[in-house]
Formats: structure tokens, C-alpha cells, sequence
């Protein structure tokens, strides 16, 4: 029983980050995990953030979202969970996979505010209210989407900062060169959240972009480009040299993996935009304007800059463009994350209407 309910947390884990970039809403814990209404079970069950995270999938047309969590500091030795959650939720703080904050809800409405990340609640102003629904849960639209980070928001996301703790999993050394959460404010001034610590500024970040990959008519993931370095997509690139990479092949079909290079494509971010480098044997397809334009084929080593709604096509089906250039044209799998429990013990009820 405690390995599967372990196994479906650490499903619900790879689908958790504080990288703003890649997140698309934020929630707080404590309040959903109190949500006993999604499945009829014990009153709190950190099982029901993956009820949440499936819904959020569903409802932006990703498969592979993140979720921007706050887990208020006494929820870690809250006795109404179990000793394992506590456990997996003490090692996702410490990893830096959940942030954790003295008093959640105030700091859910000040990363809404300073990323443009949507909220998920019912006790909050909110985007989106999740509530009992086919498949386990729904999100209800509440409210309006922020308009984008604010000001503040775009100074603070522009630089690296760092935590006085040196094991801070937010803002510690292991997260410089990756995704750092926001820092909280305090009379101004950025603050670790957990530590309650001021942040010494490590100099600026790189500029970057978000991107995603389509396959077979569904965003799978989104991935971050900087210009400290490009991104190769393929199959399944090595990341050698210090290169980052996006693998595929887990959702590639056998023709698709006979097709799609390990290493099939470059992705870089310059001074003028986002270019892309063939790297394959089959040669990459770039549909331009999404192929209003018409279509250019690049072969081995030859290079393009991406116009805003130009689509990258490395096989047909198997697609890379700007978030706001790509949509799912087929509904999410309804059990993304959840659908990896073992037994139906640790299914989502399905209400019947």
C-alpha cells in the first residue's frame, strides 16, 4: 500500500516546479489537499494536488504542465497527513520542487501578481476553482487571466539571485543556470520565502524564451531557451558539451523514432531571435507563418530564424514552436499523472450526473 501510494507521488513530482517560465498556474497546497469533495476520501490527501495538476492539463491543452506550488511551512509536520506525504513533502522542499512560505495563500497572490501565473483556488480570487467532475476533477472558470508579470515582476525574473543558506533548494547554487523561483517581497525588498532571508543578487540572467513540442496533435512539453546556450531536440540527444536537451522518443510511434534523429535539431536564442540548426540525416521542415507562408526544408547543418508563428516539423506529427504559435488540436489524456496508480485505491472517483 505505501509503495503505491509513493508511486503516484512521484508521478505527481514530475509535474511540479517553481520555474515561472514553465508553469502554468499556481496553487497552495494546504487548500486543495483539504478538498475531500474530489474524491470522497480522508480529509486531506496529498494525492488530490495530482486531481489538480490532471485538471490543469486538461484545461490548457498540455500534457505535460507544471504547477507552481506553495506549501505553507506548517503543512510539513501536519498531522492530518500521512508520514510518508509529509516525508515526499519535506524532500520536494528541500529539492526546490514546491516552495515553501510562511503563510501560502498571501504568497500565491503575490506570485500571481509578479509572474502573470493564473491562480487555482476556491478561497482566492482565482483563474480557475477546481471542483468535482468526469475524470476526477475540473477546473471552473472563475475570474480574468492576469495580463503578464508585472514591472517588478520582469526586474526580478531578469536576475540570478541567491539564498545565505547554501542548501536553499530555491535559490541555493544548484538552481543558478536553471529556473529560479521569484523571490518574495518584503518592504521592497526580494527575500527567500523559506528562509526569510534577504537575497544577495548574482548579476543578471540570460535572456529566454519558452517554446513547446507538439506531437500528434498535443503539446507533450514546453522547454525554455536562453542565450547561454542552445537546446537540441531529438529522440534522445546526449546533452554532451554542456548542451541542454529535450528528448522525445517517449512519444514518438515506431515510425516517428526511425525518422527523428537522436540529436535532430538546434534551438538557440541570439540577439536577433530564436534560430534553429539542422542537425539530423532526414533534413527539418520549417512551415512558415505556420505554412500561411509557404514551407522552407533545411538539411544537415543548415540554419533558420524563427519567425513568430513559424512551425518546426521534424517528422509529420512531431512539431516545435512558440508556446503562443502552437495549440492542442486533440483533448489531453484525462489520467496523465494519476493514470500511473497501480490499483483503482488511488483512482479519482467519477461523479455520475
Amino acid at each position: 500500500m505505501r509503495f503505491e501510494v509513493s508511486h503516484v507521488l512521484d508521478a505527481i513530482e514530475r509535474r511540479l516546479g517553481t520555474d515561472p517560465a514553465l508553469a502554468a498556474g499556481v496553487l497552495d497546497v494546504a487548500e486543495l489537499i483539504y478538498c475531500a469533495d474530489l474524491d470522497g476520501g480522508r480529509p486531506a490527501n496529498l494525492v488530490r494536488l495530482g486531481m489538480v495538476v490532471d485538471a490543469l492539463a486538461r484545461q490548457v491543452g498540455e500534457e505535460h504542465v507544471s504547477a507552481y506550488c506553495v506549501v505553507d511551512k506548517s503543512l510539513l509536520s501536519n498531522q492530518d497527513l500521512t508520514s510518508n506525504e509529509r516525508m515526499v513533502m519535506r524532500r520536494w522542499a528541500d529539492d526546490g520542487t514546491v516552495e515553501v512560505a510562511v503563510g501560502a495563500a498571501p504568497r500565491v497572490m503575490e506570485i500571481s501578481e509578479l509572474t502573470g501565473l493564473p491562480i487555482i483556488s476556491r478561497a482566492l480570487p482565482a483563474v480557475w476553482s477546481p471542483l468535482p467532475g468526469a475524470g476526477g476533477a475540473v477546473l471552473q472558470p472563475r475570474g480574468p487571466a492576469p495580463s503578464g508579470p508585472s514591472p517588478v515582476g520582469r526586474q526580478l525574473t531578469a536576475r540570478w539571485w541567491h539564498c545565505p543558506d547554501p542548501e536553499c533548494g530555491s535559490f541555493g547554487p544548484a538552481r543558478r543556470g536553471s529556473g529560479q523561483p521569484v523571490p518574495r517581497l518584503r518592504n521592497g525588498q526580494p527575500v527567500c520565502a523559506r528562509h526569510d532571508a534577504p537575497l544577495g543578487d548574482a548579476g543578471p540572467r540570460p535572456p529566454q524564451q519558452v517554446l513547446a513540442v507538439r506531437i500528434d496533435g498535443v503539446i507533450r512539453t514546453r522547454f525554455v531557451v536562453t542565450a547561454a546556450g542552445p537546446v537540441v531536440v531529438g529522440r534522445a540527444p546526449d546533452g554532451g558539451q554542456g548542451q541542454t536537451g529535450v528528448q522525445l522518443g517517449p512519444w514518438l510511434n515506431e515510425d516517428a523514432r526511425a525518422k527523428v534523429s537522436r540529436a535532430h535539431v538546434s534551438v538557440a536564442l541570439t540577439q536577433t531571435g530564436i534560430s534553429i540548426t539542422d542537425l539530423s540525416m532526414n533534413g527539418t521542415l520549417v512551415r512558415l507563418g505556420g505554412a500561411a507562408d509557404g514551407e522552407l526544408q533545411l538539411s544537415r547543418g543548415a540554419s533558420r530564424q524563427l519567425g513568430v508563428s513559424d512551425i518546426v516539423e521534424l517528422f509529420p506529427g512531431v512539431e516545435i514552436g512558440r508556446l503562443g504559435a502552437l495549440a492542442s488540436s486533440r483533448p489531453v489524456d484525462s489520467a496523465s499523472v494519476l493514470g500511473e496508480a497501480p490499483t483503482m485505491a488511488f483512482r479519482p472517483n467519477t461523479p455520475s450526473f
